[in-house]
């Protein structure tokens, strides 16, 4: 679903720009500072209700201001014609999402408008937090099948109401028993979702890998966050005199991750920061690629800075993919001629630069 024009308000340093930005390649250059990547937040934040950047809104409202608002025209299967998407989020924690007249949940508006950001964060998909890469899984899983966010969000409840049992120390067993079939039962069913998400993500991951990373080869795989040889409930049962003792539940799909082998051992340890780059660029690639797939649609991709990020003969591959597929991007840089000899001469390309938080057509 494109977007055929944005307007930015109320967002860091951007001077409300108006913009009406091409359906495929929009490169936005600007000296470092000027606000190019509040560009790609604010798209960010049209899809998500979010910064990718900071989980505090008030890092991402103007300086003095009490709301972020973004508005935009989307193009859609649906239509003849743009329909308009508008989100706004208060500094007291309202949030308003308006589509073609009715109002979105966060759920909705997440898969009406599928972003993929590459900033400098999102090249920690290797080595850094797994919660991180369990965002990545579930992103994957929560636009793969709808099921999938009604099993999350009843996992998130039923280990929410484990942990508050655990963590204050008078447990009612039967309460616990409850809570334990709900964890478990939720638990199971999700985790399968994950593991058959990664199961066909595979497969496109090593096809872009190899042209990446060449010879390099880099093995994945899916954690389920406990002893995968026993049952869940079996686990908790050994497990519940420690959790008692520390609070919280020790194992379970809230664990779950994916583990990188490069030559038998940790890719995290084995790669140069460059190769831990192409790696994160092969996810991301391969994910859009098979949201495509199974939603028979393109996404949006947010690439931040993308020359400092990959090499020039790697960047020129990835923008290769890019071309290929349908996605609409939006690329940050600050010399925007190290860009705009990777595309042919058919892609419609648009570029803008940005000054000050004044957004101008080049």
């Amino acid at each position: 679903m494109p977007i055929t024009e944005l307007q930015i308000s109320r967002i860091r340093n951007l001077q409300t720009p108006v913009f009406s930005p091409a359906s495929r390649i929009n490169i936005i250059s600007g000296q470092n500072g000027s606000g190019k990547t509040s560009i790609l937040e604010a798209i960010h934040f049209l899809s998500t209700t979010r910064s990718f950047r900071t989980t505090e809104l008030r890092h991402l409202v103007s300086q003095g201001e009490q709301s972020a608002l973004v508005f935009s025209r989307v193009e859609s299967s649906s239509s003849t014609h743009p329909l308009a998407l508008g989100v706004e989020r208060t500094l007291d924690g309202d949030v308003r999402v308006r589509f073609d007249g009715r109002s979105l949940d966060s759920a909705e508006l997440a898969s009406l408008l599928p972003v993929q950001v590459l900033y400098s964060g999102t090249f920690e998909l290797l080595d850094g937090s797994p919660s991180v890469r369990r965002q990545f899984i579930d992103w994957g899983g929560f636009h793969a099948d709808p099921a999938f966010i009604t099993l999350w969000r009843g996992f998130r409840r039923a280990l929410k109401q484990r942990n508050s049992l655990l963590k204050y120390g008078k447990i009612d067993r039967f309460q616990m028993q409850v809570w334990d079939r709900e964890f478990v039962s939720y638990g199971e069913l999700l985790t399968q979702h994950r593991q058959a998400y990664i199961a066909a993500l595979l497969p496109e991951f090593k096809r872009i890998l190899s042209v990446l990373l060449g010879d390099v080869e880099v093995e994945l795989k899916f954690h389920s966050g406990w002893d995968s040889k026993r049952e869940l409930m079996a686990v908790l049962a050994d497990q519940f005199p420690r959790e008692a003792a520390q609070g919280f539940t020790l194992s379970g799909p809230q664990r779950a991750d994916l583990r990188f082998r490069c030559g038998g051992v940790n890719a995290a340890d084995r790669l140069s920061r460059g190769q831990k780059k192409l790696v994160v660029s092969a996810l991301r690639l391969a994910q859009g690629q098979l949201f495509r797939q199974k939603a028979d649609r393109p996404c949006i991709y947010l690439i931040d800075d993308l020359p400092s990020e990959l090499d020039e003969p790697h960047a020129r591959l990835f923008c290769q993919f890019l071309e290929r597929s349908q996605d609409q991007c939006f690329i940050t840089c600050v010399e925007p001629d190290t860009l705009t000899e990777f595309w042919s001469p058919d892609t419609d390309l648009a570029l803008f630069h940005l000054d000050a938080g004044h957004l101008l057509s080049r």
